[in-house]
């Protein structure tokens, strides 16, 4: 590992000592590293040098609005190869807060998170993408398929999942 010296005024060297205090971070030198680290990632997605990623789309929306509901249920499933786990919280009488794990190609992400928080009735969005190399392994599981016969088959966890779950209908 190697040893950089870095000077900082007095100013701001007090505001990230304050930043480290309030993030909990042990000492400047781990904050430092994720600070670089962060900057690099969103360097990548800016300039399309990171192929793949993990996602989180969140975004509140009016449940009344006429058929939105339906047109966002068929947009994960029409987009069910990125879609990887949704959560729906009703937050009063009117507004749903729907949060949804993404994997896939950073394109195709960004693309199905944007036309998700641009349907007529959503109000808030936000999208948070984070690059990932996604290797493609094959190794086998053992899955009971609810009629006391597991048995092992193997699949990758690269761009075409395997879901494990019930998706929401």
């Amino acid at each position: 590992m190697e040893r950089v010296t870095v000077s900082l005024d007095d100013d701001l060297l007090a505001q990230f000592d304050d930043y480290i205090r309030r993030t909990g971070y042990a000492n400047r030198s781990e904050a430092v590293r994720d600070l670089i680290r962060g900057k690099l990632e969103a360097d990548r997605l800016e300039r399309d040098r990171a192929p793949d990623c993990v996602a989180c789309v969140s975004y509140v929306y009016d449940h009344h609005e006429r058929e939105l509901s339906r047109r966002i249920t068929q947009a994960h499933h029409a987009h069910h190869d990125l879609t990887h786990s949704t959560l729906h919280i009703h937050l009063d009488h009117d507004s749903c807060l729907e949060v949804a794990v993404l994997k896939g190609r950073t394109d195709a992400v960004r693309d199905f998170a944007n036309a998700l928080m641009a349907e007529r009735g959503v109000r808030h969005g936000h999208l948070h993408l984070v690059p990932a190399d996604v290797s493609v392994v094959p190794h086998p599981h053992t899955h009971d398929h609810h009629h006391d016969r597991g048995h092992d088959h193997g699949h990758d966890h690269g761009r075409e999942p395997h879901v494990h779950h019930h998706p929401k209908t």
